[in-house]
């Protein structure tokens, strides 16, 4: 992520010192000397640019630290519980703190083995192609209600269809 920042910016200062308005005398003078006209064009974008790439970096610096270190705190209290750090994509990974089962169940997908088949029910572990949650109610229009990790970067509960999902249950469930 911080490689893709540093060549969006380079991409945005090449771009802004193309595009920099010269006049005839300018031009002129920078054509003998290259490394003069190039530390002209920092320069101007430099002067361009004053402290706007500063604040705003310094803003999302900040932004960013906070959410490491919540992710930091979620991870090392989830690790307690024996699911080991946590993956990017951690949906399987949450339903493992609360189901249990080895690391091959990180991958959502693989809860489609979990257990055994059932129908949609509360308790069972709802499996899409992509995603896994836990059935926890049902809503008063009719939809499950699902429990899930990772559901919009948090542990989020909400009405969902479980259309096209397969529905599993523990041996104690």
């Amino acid at each position: 992520m911080f490689g893709v920042r540093i060549v969006v910016f380079v991409c945005a200062l090449f771009g802004a010192a193309v595009t920099l308005p010269l006049n005839l005398a300018e031009a002129r003078t920078h054509q003998s000397d290259p490394a003069s006209y190039s530390q002209y064009l920092r320069k101007s974008y430099a002067r361009h640019h004053a402290g706007t790439f500063s604040q705003h970096h310094a803003r999302r610096s900040y932004a960013h630290h906070a959410t490491r270190k919540s992710a930091m705190h979620h991870s090392s209290r989830r690790t307690a519980k024996g699911a080991g750090a946590r993956p990017s994509r951690w949906c399987g990974w949450w339903m493992r703190t609360q189901k249990g089962g080895g690391p091959e169940l990180n991958l959502a997908r693989n809860w489609a083995h979990w257990g055994r088949p059932s129908g949609p029910q509360v308790g069972a572990v709802v499996v899409w192609p992509h995603h896994v949650g836990m059935i926890t109610g049902r809503s008063a229009r009719g939809q499950w209600i699902v429990k899930s990790g990772n559901d919009g970067g948090t542990v989020r509960e909400r009405p969902r269809s479980v259309a096209g999902a397969v529905f599993r249950v523990g041996a104690t469930a």
